[in-house]
């Protein structure tokens, strides 16, 4: 039940964000340059990001309405970032459909996603003067610090030296820093004071960080048909997730290079591969230890919102959508 009522309360804000993008004007020329935004804004998408924006506003007493220039602008942001992270990468498919770069070529939508970069800017300046250099001050550190994280992601592919820390702090800033700006904005169109908009950033970031160390766990552990992903896609592409980077700290000499052969394997039967490597997973008891990482970001990001002084019953929906994405599809 409370699964059914959190997910209807997160729909009345996805209503609003996705009724707003439907009522973005584009100039009919030239076609190529807009086309591919609205394809990427049509096909999909959680919205998480600005609905988290809308509720963290009505948290301090702010029409949710007021907030949608701000989530509109992350919302773009968000989807300017996945286009040209699909270029770098070179995936064929997002969201179940084919990308950007695969249907109007890479130059396209290196164009496209530019211009949803300086829209979502366009955005947030709709706000109104009293709260803009706010505004732009954390939208413009979280830009930055996402095009790190994308960076750190790519080096990572490319390096054999990469410990946990190193993962954390790259999966903060590829990720959990736009959940926690998500909610930090949003604070501040409600007119806040600042330490109370802080306060919600640390709850967002470290909520972010949970999400994808669950991320990772599911990858693995998850139920398929539920995640909505293939099952050992990480493993596959020898991804350097929680889990693996655990496995490799912990496995003694005779596991660790059974691991080690595995992700130097050119050619092999992709099911033998992740059946061999979750063994060694749960004999090595990986499961635990990437469950306890994310207790400790998840009591951080709460620790942060009972600090806000104001009423119990104005954070429960974010404690309440919280708990909720925690326990999905395990």
């Amino acid at each position: 039940m409370l699964f059914k009522e959190t997910m209807q309360e997160v729909k009345l804000y996805q209503d609003i964000v996705n009724e707003g993008l439907r009522n973005i004007k584009f100039p009919e020329e030239p076609t190529d340059l807009y086309e591919p935004i609205q394809y990427l804004l049509s096909i999909g998408g959680k919205r998480l990001r600005p609905a988290l924006t809308l509720l963290s506003a009505e948290m301090f007493d702010c029409e949710a309405h007021a907030a949608l220039p701000t989530a509109m602008a992350v919302e773009i942001f968000h989807n300017f970032s996945l286009m040209h992270d699909d270029i770098m990468d070179k995936a064929p498919l997002r969201r179940g459909e084919a990308t950007v770069h695969e249907k109007w070529g890479t130059n396209t939508a290196i164009l496209s996603g530019d211009f949803m970069l300086i829209q979502s800017y366009q955005f947030i300046s709709r706000n109104e003067s009293s709260v803009l250099p706010s505004l732009l001050s954390v939208f413009n550190r979280i830009a930055a610090e996402v095009c790190m994280g994308q960076q750190f992601d790519m080096n990572f592919e490319k390096s054999n030296n990469i410990n946990i820390t190193d993962y954390i702090e790259m999966i903060r800033l590829k990720t959990a820093v736009l959940i926690g700006a998500s909610l930090q904005l949003g604070a501040i169109v409600a007119k806040t004071d600042d330490t109370n908009a802080k306060l919600l950033y640390q709850c967002g970031e470290n909520l972010g960080i949970a999400f994808q160390l669950q991320d990772d766990l599911l990858d693995v552990f998850g139920d398929s048909a539920k995640f909505g992903k293939q099952i050992g896609g990480d493993i596959l592409e020898n991804k350097k997730t929680f889990l693996l980077l655990k496995a490799l700290e912990l496995a003694e000499e005779e596991d660790k290079i059974e691991l080690i052969s595995w992700l130097n394997k050119k050619e092999y039967k992709p099911v033998e591969k992740i059946s061999s490597i979750v063994n060694l997973y749960n004999k090595l008891n990986i499961q635990s230890y990437i469950k306890d990482e994310m207790k400790h970001y998840t009591d951080i990001a709460f620790s942060a919102l009972n600090e806000i002084p104001i009423a119990e019953k104005k954070k429960e929906p974010l404690r309440r959508l919280a708990e909720t994405l925690l326990v999905r599809n395990q």
